[in-house]
């Protein structure tokens, strides 16, 4: 199970390094900034690249809420919930110490909300905290949905990795304007405490939606695309 561990913390440390590190250091650099169109390809790319590399291994996750939707739809041993949470928490904050370290070099360097996830006046469009509760299930169900469908034995093999990465990359255009995406509590948590304040006070719906949110994706696709 170690390296299962360890392939866990290594992708969610690419997913949190690589999506977020290209909000913080890349989204709004002058005339070269990729904006928010590229920071929804970063995270998109993250997933196929490491599913690729070390899905064979642990599966893909990078993702607490995955990992708790997939064992309600009893593709994931309940007894494995916590390491795997634990280890892609582990990953998450490492990459996020690692990019506050890199933009924190910076002459005259403003971090903000270092990519942290948030509601209200911490939305980045001004969204209220139902709204952000309301997309962050949604997107999270879907996202669910559509993980179980392209790995289930009937999908065409070898292309769920690239599905995954495109359906994050969508979920990502649809919600950085609300809540600046989180729909993994792994990715939230990293960057909340090296922010702190607002990001620290609301990253419980961030726990909370897109767990719930993978719970109803679960049990929607044990319903309606589970078939024998």
């Amino acid at each position: 199970m170690q390296k299962q561990l360890g392939a866990e913390a290594l992708g969610t440390f690419w997913l949190v390094f690589g999506g977020c590190g290209s909000a913080i250091l890349a989204a709004g650099v002058p005339d070269l900034g990729i904006g928010f169109l590229g920071v929804s390809l970063a995270f998109g790319l993250t997933v196929v690249t490491m599913a690729y590399a070390v899905g064979g291994i642990s599966g893909g996750h990078f993702n607490p809420a995955v990992t708790i939707g997939l064992a309600t739809a009893g593709r994931f041993p309940g007894g494995r919930v916590v390491p795997y949470i634990i280890a892609q928490l582990i990953g998450a904050i490492l990459a996020a110490a690692v990019l506050y370290v890199i933009a924190s070099g910076k002459t005259g360097a403003n971090l903000g909300s270092f990519a942290a996830n948030g509601y209200g006046a911490a939305s980045p469009d001004g969204y209220s905290m139902l709204s952000g509760l309301v997309i962050e299930i949604v997107l999270t169900a879907f996202f669910l949905f559509v993980i179980l469908g392209v790995t289930h034995g009937r999908a065409p093999v070898g292309f769920a990795p690239l599905a995954i990465g495109l359906t994050l990359t969508l979920i990502h255009l649809i919600s950085i304007p609300v809540t600046n995406t989180s729909v993994n509590p792994a990715r939230s948590t990293s960057q909340a405490l090296f922010a702190g304040g607002t990001a620290i006070s609301q990253l419980w719906l961030f726990w909370v939606a897109p767990i719930v949110g993978a719970v109803i994706g679960a049990v929607i696709w044990k319903a309606v695309g589970e078939t024998d």
